[in-house]
């Protein structure tokens, strides 16, 4: 089974989390801690540097034996050569020495590529433009930094084969302050010509970036840019540009502009695109093949809405339009439409591979027991078992059959984990988790896994579990491709606190430690780009509104980084969303990953197999997220109870809630 986080974005935390190092400080209580006092000291000074006006003031003669022994000490010493260039001491001149000396001597480690970066940046703001090409390297470069290093190419008059790499930069569909000066070379150079003016703002309209295309365009004669103001224009509004374009069928415009303005308005107002199709279609003498794409864009926004005149506009599409991606959203309208046949047509369609997945096997099962071919349905779903998935759970259910998932042990060794395990950069990696560095922390693992032997990568997988890394672990067994050793996969900890939420909210712990799974892999500092925070992924506002309701104290945003407050709050909401949702767990569990509102939106007009409900909800993110959960739950229970699970809970029918008023958001 393919893992998915939730998780988007990291926020590094400089001010340690009581709760969390409680945790931790548990955690290894048992084990050896060779580091216990360096790892002290490294934390108090690391958290000194921020606090000095001159940090290089703390030399290294001031720290202990200790500490300067310490595998993160190098992360001080870059520490305070990072707030040295920050506070502006430039007036000590060994500074850029002390920064040239420490990349050298870590140039192959995540510390001195880290260091060199910002070492870059400062000396780009400061015009140190010899040495900054002498330190820059490719291969750390982001854009921002290569864009710095034309300039400085530029003023040392080294431009060489310069022009080429500039224009790498012109084409990308963005705006790059940082490259303006190297852009205003090309232009002296009359390196820039209309036809590559024309080529950034059209991938800046592809991109649907209209505002920005408007920007370049600025710098083409009224003439050139009048077509691609026009793209611009249909991007911005429309449908205020589609009637204009009705009403003056001749106007030119090229056709992926209009298909790109046309399928904007498809997305972006369903009703207006149907209502405007035909005379559309007619006055710009789209017939047969030429409408397909358009008929498409319609059919595609109607699908996402699980509107019923999906197929009557897939019907108009033309098959060399229906790549795979057409072919399952015209599936998943005809089985929300009960169009068993054109479910079956659609799939066949497909290409081989995705024919092979485990989701469109099953829907081709279902499709052959409606059509009354028991016998070929059983074969397949019998198939479908042998996955460990949402779909196999579902089969089992079809077959009325209890779910046994299939483990396949990682057999660990431990003379390997011994020797790994000191390999210095996992060493780094364990101190700055241990010291909660996450990003840090990361950056090591990554190098220390790529430098591992081949054949022993897997066992990384168990030192990160371990150390307690559970993400880690995870998304390392993810990415090795490791799946089905759930007594690895699937921990229990934060056992205390899962019991206290249970108890609150009298769902089950198997509930809660399936949705935890999936949305922060136990990582209680999880900061999703949305601003959801800890465990459960509490949005702040969310967190005070729960607990008002359950008369508990109304949390910081930060509190929310503790899982004794975190996991209760997140499961009364869980529970709060069920109640309003009937006992509709299957919705429930929609409304909490993409908001209530929006599960409601997502509810049917009649009762409805779960199955195809699921599969018909519109944002893969949350598809995915119902379907990982329903299959971690199956997980937990039996890992709980060592007993098959039984998959026909999960048959009830969605049903429309009947006169509820469904308010509020995640």
């Amino acid at each position: 089974m393919i893992e998915s986080r939730s998780i988007r974005t990291r926020v590094f935390r400089p001010v340690l989390l009581w709760s969390m190092l409680a945790y931790l400080s548990a955690a290894h209580a048992r084990e050896a801690e060779p580091f216990a006092q360096a790892r002290a000291a490294f934390q108090r000074a690391y958290e000194l540097v921020d606090a000095s006006s001159d940090p290089l003031d703390q030399s290294q003669a001031a720290d202990s034996e200790e500490l300067r022994t310490y595998p993160l000490y190098p992360y001080l010493q870059a520490a305070r050569i990072r707030r040295a260039l920050s506070t502006g001491v430039l007036e000590n001149a060994s500074l850029d020495q002390r920064a040239q000396m420490f990349t050298a001597q870590y140039e192959a480690d995540p510390v001195g590529r880290a260091l060199r970066r910002v070492w870059l940046a400062s000396l780009a703001e400061r015009a140190q433009w010899a040495m900054f090409l002498e330190q820059y390297r490719e291969n750390i470069a982001d854009d921002s930094l290569r864009c710095q290093s034309f300039a400085a190419r530029i003023e040392l008059s080294r431009t060489a084969n310069l022009a080429p790499q500039i224009l790498r930069q012109w084409l990308m569909p963005r705006s790059l302050p940082d490259c303006e000066r190297a852009f205003e070379w090309l232009r002296v150079q009359n390196a820039l010509p209309p036809e590559l003016i024309e080529q950034r703002v059209r991938r800046a309209l592809e991109e649907n970036n209209p505002s920005f295309a408007r920007q370049i365009a600025a710098r083409l004669t009224a003439e050139r840019a009048a077509p691609l103001l026009s793209w611009a224009a249909l991007l911005e509004d429309p449908k205020r540009e589609i009637d204009a374009l009705i009403a003056a069928p001749k106007t030119p415009l090229a056709p992926d502009a209009l298909l790109a303005g046309w399928s904007r308005l498809a997305r972006t107002n369903r009703d207006a695109a149907m209502l405007r199709y035909d005379v559309f279609t007619r006055s710009r003498r789209l017939t047969g093949e030429a409408a397909s794409p358009y008929a498409l864009a319609v059919a595609l926004a109607l699908a996402w809405d699980r509107r019923p005149e999906a197929l009557e506009y897939f019907a108009r599409v033309h098959a060399k339009d229906l790549d795979d991606y057409a072919l399952e959203w015209r599936t998943r309208a005809a089985l929300w439409a009960g169009e068993w046949k054109l479910a079956a047509d659609s799939i066949a369609s497909m290409s081989a591979e995705q024919r092979k997945q485990p989701r469109w096997r099953y829907w081709t099962a279902r499709a052959a027991e409606r059509a009354g071919d028991a016998k070929l349905a059983e074969q397949i779903y019998q198939s479908v078992l042998l996955d460990d998935n949402f779909y196999s759970l579902m089969a089992a259910a079809r077959l009325k059959q209890s779910v046994v998932p299939h483990p396949e042990k990682l057999v660990r060794d431990p003379v390997v984990l011994r020797e790994i395990g000191e390999l210095p950069e996992l060493a780094r990696a364990r101190e700055l988790f241990r010291c909660q560095l996450p990003h840090l922390a990361e950056s090591e693992w990554r190098q220390g896994l790529e430098r591992a032997p081949p054949d022993v990568r897997r066992q990384l997988v168990h030192l990160a579990m371990q150390w307690r890394w559970y993400d880690q672990a995870i998304t390392t067994a993810t990415q090795l491709r490791v799946f089905n050793d759930y007594e690895l996969l699937y921990p229990s900890p934060f056992e205390r606190e899962v019991r206290k939420a249970a108890k609150l909210s009298g769902l089950e712990p198997v509930l809660i430690y399936s949705v935890m799974r999936q949305e922060s892999l136990y990582r209680m500092d999880a900061v999703s780009a949305a601003g959801a925070r800890g465990l459960l992924q509490m949005m702040p506002e969310t967190a005070r509104r729960t607990a008002r309701s359950w008369s508990r104290p109304t949390p910081a945003s930060d509190e929310l980084f503790d899982a004794d407050i975190n996991v209760p709050l997140g499961a009364a909401h869980l529970r709060e969303l069920i109640d309003r949702f009937n006992g509709q767990i299957v919705v429930a569990l929609a409304g909490y990953n993409a908001g209530t509102r929006a599960a409601a939106r997502w509810l049917p007009a009649r009762p409805l197999d779960p199955d195809v409900w699921i599969e018909n909800i519109p944002y893969n993110e949350t598809r995915n997220y119902v379907q990982r959960i329903l299959w971690h739950n199956v997980v937990f229970g039996w890992l709980r109870t060592g007993d098959p699970q039984r998959a026909d809970a999960w048959l009830a029918r969605i049903a429309p809630l009947s006169g509820a008023t469904v308010l509020g958001q995640r």
